[in-house]
């Protein structure tokens, strides 16, 4: 029975699909005319509210360089998202082939969910191109997102689907809990992550749909190594979080206008870590349905071993 179980395709949920396609039709937005409306940034405001830059842990800093962090943070921000959706993209679209001569329902979600994530990285390509023309020069965004991609997609679908599920809902959490909220952060920042969060909510349910999908496919042995693969992700994620906060740190240093001290740097590298850490891992592994949704498809042994990985990163 066993070696059966990897054949057996789970039945589609219909209607959660179509209501996917239903709500994607009614708030299609566009870059021009919805997002940028010919606006630039307001570089005399924040752009991450507090909650996620953790600026206003740095005590030493006065008002203008905790708005500079903010604004440094919020660049890099945008381009990690760039950065995964480019993955996100293509293994979307591989998984839509599961669908393309059996539920067309699926499969044009999918299709549509593709779709999006593409102009969701045109976005982000136009919004590095409007805050680099406000910033002084020096700023460096270290991932090459071709070799992240290639990277993520070596491993199991279980894995990958599990890592874009945890994505698309912290950004929903970021933006209602944090982003939302703040008065004081620049209008066109603000909308960027209003017209993203709008899609990215419709993508979390089919993230979530296409997981259960691809579980239920699994053998115990196959879920195990899949489980070392998330683990092997969340490790890169930490990997790629730690070069850039120290990148952005170095940029921090260069343009916020005063010398600062060795112990200083230290502290604002060790902020600005623990704040993209917080921002990419910490933040969705504590929302309760991701929770919920992976403890249902694991062993209290697999749950364990993801713990111990995530303990020095949410430390």
């Amino acid at each position: 029975m066993p070696a059966l179980q990897s054949t057996l395709q789970p039945q589609v949920d219909s209607a959660r699909y179509a209501k996917c396609i239903e709500v994607s039709k009614r708030i299609r937005w566009d870059i021009d005319r919805d997002v940028i409306r010919h606006r630039e940034f307001d570089f005399t405001k924040k752009f991450l509210p507090d909650g996620l830059s953790f600026v206003d842990r740095v005590p030493f800093l006065g008002a203008d360089e905790r708005r500079l962090l903010s604004q440094i943070q919020g660049r890099s921000y945008a381009n990690i998202f760039g950065l995964v959706e480019r993955y996100i993209g293509v293994k979307i679209l591989e998984l839509s082939r599961d669908h393309a001569f059996d539920d067309q329902v699926a499969f044009e979600a999918l299709v549509r969910f593709t779709d999006e994530e593409l102009k969701h990285q045109e976005l982000f390509r136009r919004i590095e191109t409007l805050i680099g023309a406000g910033m002084p020069a020096g700023y460096s965004f270290l991932p090459r997102p071709n070799d992240v991609a290639s990277v993520v997609l070596s491993k199991s679908s279980w894995s990958v689907l599990a890592l874009t599920c945890l994505i698309e809902l912290f950004t929903q959490v970021h933006y209602r809990a944090s982003i939302e909220l703040d008065s004081e952060l620049s209008p066109l920042f603000k909308d960027v992550f209003l017209f993203h969060w709008k899609e990215e909510s419709q993508h979390a349910i089919l993230d979530e749909l296409e997981w259960v999908r691809e579980n239920a496919k699994l053998t115990p042995e196959a879920r195990d190594g899949a489980v070392d693969d998330l683990i092997a992700l969340v490790g890169a994620v930490d990997g790629i979080l730690q070069a850039q906060s120290a990148a952005d740190t170095h940029y921090f240093v260069e343009i916020c206008g005063r010398p600062l001290t060795v112990t200083e740097v230290e502290t604002v590298k060790a902020t600005v870590l623990a704040a993209y850490r917080w921002q990419y891992i910490g933040s969705g592994v504590q929302i309760p349905h991701f929770g919920n949704l992976l403890h249902g498809m694991i062993t209290p042994e697999q749950a364990g071993r993801i713990g111990s990985a995530l303990a020095p990163i949410l430390a």
